[in-house]
């Protein structure tokens, strides 16, 4: 007999018996029930190591307990944005004591359809979705089935999603203002994904602000991206191969700040002087660049965290409540940002939506 078969052998009651515990004590361990001694939770851990019981988590789910699994999907893993929003999420279940199960979708959204119709049978408790590409395809069913989920940076697809967002239409509206009180007027804008919302409101805070500022939009000086290095590269190239060239681009994301870096020193711009630009997210890097990039902050981490807590308080406790919760943002002044032709800076906003 394999040390596979071995295993699958063991059994809650051989556990119990090597613990020296009932059975219900092993059972509430294995659920991650809070209502045990560390002793007894230790014992009880031990002897499932030694004896290498592998627990079956789908077939426990499918009987009416906890899986105590978590299953998060992501568009991809290769960024900061996606990195600080899972390291809250990885934070608020290690103190309540769930795993997590993490798809990468690859922005595949039929790789995506089918992830949530893997993880929602009987592998997981809840699910956290982040930057959903399709979630058309599968909200209703999971609203149908009432599988705990939390949507995290996307909305408006329906009215029934809990949801973690920030406020992005309030971020780049002041982002923009910040820039035309700098003196700016030939605003450059390197959009993000566009079948996400927190592209859309980004792009639309960034009309809102020049149409309050008397400035007319210039479809030419926009350029669609996908918050990637890469595709901003080349949108910030076309921009500054214009006539008329931008004297300060916004960046829909700091990743595609980072692009938009890329392509001035290229076309030979010196940052700030040449032209300012300003980020969205402020990732970790954003304060190591060179030079500095100014962004608009949203809480990431706090984001995570708070998404998981919604989405952990759902399974324990079904209200039937649909909650959203919006985080206010900030904007971060560092040295990618100065006056055009030494015009001096006034006073900003940086919280919330005061100046909108």
């Amino acid at each position: 007999m394999s040390s596979r078969d071995r295993r699958q052998d063991v059994t809650i009651k051989d556990v119990a018996q090597a613990a020296g515990v009932s059975y219900a004590t092993v059972s509430r361990v294995i659920n991650n029930y809070k209502h045990v001694t560390p002793d007894k939770r230790e014992r009880v851990v031990n002897a499932m190591i030694r004896l290498g019981y592998v627990v079956n988590q789908q077939a426990r789910s499918l009987a009416g307990g906890h899986s105590g699994v978590i299953g998060l999907l992501v568009p991809d893993v290769g960024n900061g944005y996606i990195g600080e929003v899972i390291r809250g999420i990885d934070a608020e279940l290690a103190a309540n004591q769930y795993d997590l199960m993490l798809y990468t979708t690859h922005r595949h959204p039929s790789k995506e359809s089918m992830y949530v119709a893997t993880l929602t049978r009987g592998m997981t408790d809840g699910l956290l979705l982040l930057l959903p590409l399709n979630p058309s395809a599968y909200l209703d069913a999971l609203h149908q089935k009432q599988f705990p989920y939390v949507v995290i940076d996307h909305q408006g697809f329906d009215d029934f999603s809990p949801t973690i967002i920030a406020r992005n239409f309030v971020g780049a509206y002041n982002a923009i203002r910040y820039l035309i009180d700098l003196g700016h007027r030939r605003i450059g804008f390197v959009a993000g994904t566009p079948e996400l919302a927190s592209a859309i409101e980004r792009l639309n805070g960034y009309k809102q602000a020049l149409r309050d500022c008397g400035l007319e939009f210039d479809p030419a000086l926009v350029e669609n991206g996908d918050f990637q290095q890469p595709t901003a590269y080349a949108a910030a190239t076309r921009l500054f191969a214009l006539a008329d060239r931008p004297t300060a681009i916004f960046a829909a994301s700091d990743i595609s700040a980072f692009g938009v870096y890329d392509a001035a020193y290229m076309a030979g711009l010196r940052i700030p002087q040449d032209v300012s630009i300003i980020g969205f997210d402020d990732i970790p890097q954003a304060a190591n660049t060179h030079p500095r990039l100014t962004t608009v902050r949203q809480p990431l981490y706090e984001m995570g965290r708070q998404a998981t807590r919604m989405l952990l308080e759902e399974i324990e406790c079904p209200s039937g409540v649909v909650r959203r919760i919006e985080f206010d943002t900030e904007l971060i002044i560092r040295d990618s940002c100065q006056p055009l032709n030494g015009l001096p800076s006034s006073q900003t906003v940086g919280r919330g939506g005061a100046s909108v």
